[in-house]
């Protein structure tokens, strides 16, 4: 089973790259913001207690995110792999991934890291936020924020895979299909 955690800042090109590597290599794309809206949808105890904390301001524990992604691989089990989308953002969260996938025997294959710089991502980020709609890719303030929120918090995650001889890292500024070969060249020998 081929499973890899896309790891990069806001605006990195996760979101463009994992659409392409989930259709070539047949993967299931696993995004936490995803799974925490399907679950909440659905009415699952889960998905209950993870609206209730979200309507209280209360972040979502790991345990409960863990177990959305438990359920998540319960109804994919003749999947091919994964793309672990935002997911882990902490070296905790990457340790109860490490466990659980373990408890399934299968593991990380590796993480590949986008490096983008930060005024590319700040570009990127302001570019898309004239036809996302989203308003935190409309001020360079919060975009910054966001930015630097993801090198203190997230991404140290990147040394927990360095640990474990399993980061790749791929330049992520260039043509599209240009970045998708280097990953490619990275998946095919994971």
């Amino acid at each position: 089973m081929l499973n890899i955690v896309l790891f990069g800042p806001p605006g990195a090109g996760k979101g463009t790259q994992s659409a392409k590597l989930i259709d070539k290599y047949q993967l299931i794309h696993l995004s936490t913001g995803d799974l925490l809206r399907s679950e909440i949808a659905a009415g699952t105890p889960l998905g209950l207690k993870a609206k209730g904390l979200m309507d209280a301001g209360i972040l979502v524990p790991d345990e409960v995110v863990i177990g959305m992604i438990d359920n998540k691989l319960s109804q994919n089990p003749d999947a091919k792999g994964f793309i672990f989308d935002g997911f882990p953002r902490t070296i905790p969260q990457a340790s109860a991934l490490d466990t659980l996938l373990t408890q399934r025997s299968t593991a990380i294959s590796g993480m590949i890291a986008l490096e983008v710089e930060e005024n590319e991502l700040i570009s990127r980020l302001l570019l898309r936020g004239q036809s996302s709609g989203r308003p935190d890719d409309q001020n360079e303030e919060l975009i910054a924020m966001r930015v630097k929120e993801y090198n203190t918090k997230t991404a140290p995650v990147a040394s927990y895979y360095k640990d474990q001889k399993k980061y790749f890292s791929v330049y992520g500024i260039g043509e599209i299909d240009e970045i998708f070969i280097k990953l490619c060249a990275i998946m095919d020998k994971l």
